[in-house]
């Protein structure tokens, strides 16, 4: 390819209220030997659910690589062997403490910053900078964006959640400060806006009200500089260029879907935002696609998604689970509850399975977005029944650049904390520290 047609990795495609970011094309790596020695960026996703699982039908029988999936996990057999499965970890300060009940506010707490979230009588809340923050700090000045906060279900930031625990605990598990909660978004079109708006508010309004008004896409407002690029770029370029283009014309159809079965009279602030589809399965997806989309075109390198807040007691009809998750929680061994918990589990691994398949099917080098990806999943207590913070049932998708050797179940020593784990994440994204939250040193394993 000539110097003519070389492309900066930063290239975006533009029109009235977008700002479109571009994958990595071949274009931006104009010779072989700069593109080999160009290493793909490493990107890290924390994605939590709530209320435990039911261990049993999660933690596989043996360790190493020659280990079965288990109910829970089998939705995972396609992409087995960019997992690997963590048994051991704890979260001690997610225990009470001294400070009394309220374990579903705290496992939220602490979840990605291990540190024990203060309860207060007053309105004061205190956590710690969660992981995701931490390496926001240090390479989100790389990206558009610095980090992206996601969830598939909403929920109050004030007043009291949980046994005297604010709910700005149980809301949320990504922390700018120990004091200040990064609010996640749950509707759709709002995340979309984001990613592909300029950050010009009156372009932005002007935008959206002519697509509205027109039934036009986001798309014809950049076809013009689309075009332009497709005529200077080779085969496999234009290929990919009209793979993202199709991925991002599929979520806008989803979320004009959904906006469409609103009736936009009805819409006030308690109920259902009119991008979020009624379908949860279709809502958490909708969601990790355009995570998946902000991590291909380097939007941003970090992002955390709750499934459902800390304690969520939301029902799963769809799947043939009438009573609330929260309240299955406490079986007391109770083998159809344990049955229907394990129902939820795996819905939940269902939606993972898909997300994490997503970021398989995206080509990036010479392997896929997964492999140049890690994927922390896992719940902050153990079992729901228990509340127990040993044990948590973790699991990391993903490759990290090549530097975590997957496909294997991994047994750490007991009272390992979870912390261990995210400090060597953080230096496989380029934001060493000393310590985080209670680490007590690098998880060693990692690589085999």
């Amino acid at each position: 390819m000539s110097k003519a047609t070389h492309l900066p990795r930063r290239s975006f495609l533009k029109g009235l209220g977008a700002s479109m970011a571009l994958p990595m094309l071949d274009a931006m790596t104009p010779s072989r030997a700069l593109a080999a020695a160009t290493r793909p960026p490493v990107r890290s996703a924390f994605i939590f659910v709530p209320n435990g699982v039911h261990l049993d039908n999660w933690t596989p029988k043996t360790t190493g690589a020659n280990f079965d999936l288990p109910s829970i996990l089998e939705p995972l057999t396609p992409v087995k062997n960019d997992l690997l499965v963590l048994s051991g970890l704890t979260h001690d300060k997610g225990r009470a403490n001294d400070d009394g009940p309220g374990d579903h506010a705290r496992n939220a707490g602490v979840f990605l910053t291990g540190a024990q979230p203060l309860k207060s009588q007053g309105s004061e809340i205190r956590a710690g900078i969660s992981v995701d923050q931490v390496a926001a700090r240090q390479v989100g000045s790389e990206t558009k964006f610095t980090s992206l906060e996601l969830a598939a279900e909403g929920g109050r930031s004030s007043g009291k959640c949980d046994s005297g625990y604010s709910c700005a605990y149980s809301n949320n598990i990504s922390w700018r400060d120990a004091a200040t909660p990064m609010t996640a978004e749950t509707d759709p079109r709002l995340v979309f806006e984001r990613l592909f708006g300029n950050q010009l508010p009156k372009e932005m309004t002007e935008s959206q009200a002519r697509r509205q008004r027109y039934r036009k896409s986001i798309l014809d407002f950049v076809l013009e500089d689309a075009n332009r690029l497709n005529a200077k770029v080779g085969g496999d370029d234009k290929q990919k260029l009209d793979e993202y283009l199709t991925a991002v014309r599929d979520i806008e159809q989803r979320i004009e879907r959904a906006e469409n079965g609103v009736d936009s009279k009805k819409i006030s602030p308690r109920l259902r935002p009119a991008g979020i589809p009624k379908g949860y399965d279709e809502h958490i997806r909708l969601l990790g696609d355009m995570m998946a989309l902000a991590f291909q075109t380097d939007a941003t390198r970090v992002a955390s998604f709750m499934f459902a807040r800390a304690g969520s007691n939301r029902t799963y009809r769809p799947i043939g689970v009438s009573e609330g998750h929260h309240s299955l929680s406490h079986h007391q061994n109770d083998a159809g509850k344990l049955a229907k918990i394990s129902a939820i589990n795996r819905f939940h691994t269902q939606q993972l399975a898909y997300i994490l398949q997503k970021l398989k099917s995206i080509r990036e080098g010479d392997g896929t977005l997964l492999d140049n990806c890690m994927i922390v999943y896992g719940s902050g207590i153990s079992d729901g029944n228990k509340h127990n913070n040993e044990n948590l049932p973790v699991l990391v998708a993903g490759k990290g650049g090549g530097s975590i050797l997957t496909g294997r179940h991994m047994r750490c020593p007991s009272e390992t904390p979870m912390a261990n784990l995210f400090l060597s994440m953080l230096d496989r994204m380029g934001a060493q520290v000393d310590r985080f939250g209670d680490s007590a040193g690098r998880l060693r394993g990692l690589e085999g």
